[in-house]
């Protein structure tokens, strides 16, 4: 993920004169192009009056930009695209878990809904989330979920130590969450976090096509063969890979 303000290229606040000048300009931009001009206006103009932006103002600009941003702590971060394998093991994981959930109270959600941390005002999109029985949205746009069991994020390597880290902790402030699952995207290899009643978690790690992982907080099973099934490895990360086992 890259902080909005630096990596996306969105420039120090525009003064009202400049914005004016600007504003001649969109007459020449693409609808698209338009869109994302404006959203940097918008941003210009909240940061040059206070620092930070509040989780109202984020979500008034989220839900009309076309791309993904989350928030914390007065900041917006755009999250980076995901790549094709990326993309297949999300969609093998929500047919299989789908297709066990079908006569369960549960339902499973991609990369379009966000959760919130209510304790710390975060808002995240996790890449696959589940959640039971009734579901708890902040609002009535129905896009903010608030009581995930379960939570499925696919490794890359600009996201692996925030995911594991500060996200981590991050999704453990939520009292339904109890079972957090990392995926790699470069080759087999599956970790499993559960959580236990006195807040500690049990770790499990699986490596093998043979593999079957079993997700105790939705009575699932998640065969690592339908997990991998199409994509391509990565053998720079493989052999990388071994080469830490052998350390």
């Amino acid at each position: 993920m890259a902080n909005l303000h630096g990596q996306m290229g969105i420039r120090p606040p525009l003064t009202m004169k400049k914005m004016c000048l600007h504003d001649k300009k969109l007459e020449f931009l693409q609808p698209k192009q338009i869109i994302y001009f404006k959203l940097e206006q918008m941003v210009n103009m909240l940061l040059q009056e206070k620092t930070g932006i509040t989780p109202e103002e984020y979500l008034a600009l989220e839900r009309e930009s076309e791309i993904k941003n989350e928030y914390f702590g007065g900041e917006i971060f755009a999250m980076a695209g995901a790549s094709s394998e990326h993309n297949k093991i999300s969609t093998n994981i929500v047919r299989v878990l789908g297709n066990q959930l079908l006569e369960k109270p549960c339902n499973i959600f991609s990369s379009d809904m966000k959760v919130k941390m209510k304790e710390i005002k975060k808002y995240t999109y996790p890449d696959i989330v589940v959640v039971c029985g009734n579901e708890e949205y902040d609002d009535e746009n129905n896009d903010i979920l608030l009581n995930p069991i379960m939570i499925i994020e696919i490794l890359s390597d600009s996201t692996e130590a925030y995911d594991r880290g500060d996200k981590f902790s991050h999704y453990q402030l939520i009292g339904t969450f109890s079972e957090y699952i990392l995926i790699s995207q470069y080759f087999p290899k599956v970790e499993k976090f559960l959580r236990q009643k006195n807040n500690t978690w049990i770790y499990s790690k699986y490596e093998k096509l043979e593999d079957i992982v079993s997700i105790e907080s939705i009575k699932c099973e998640l065969p690592m063969s339908d997990v991998y099934r199409k994509v391509n490895y990565s053998e720079y990360h493989m052999r990388r890979n071994q080469l830490v086992l052998k350390t």
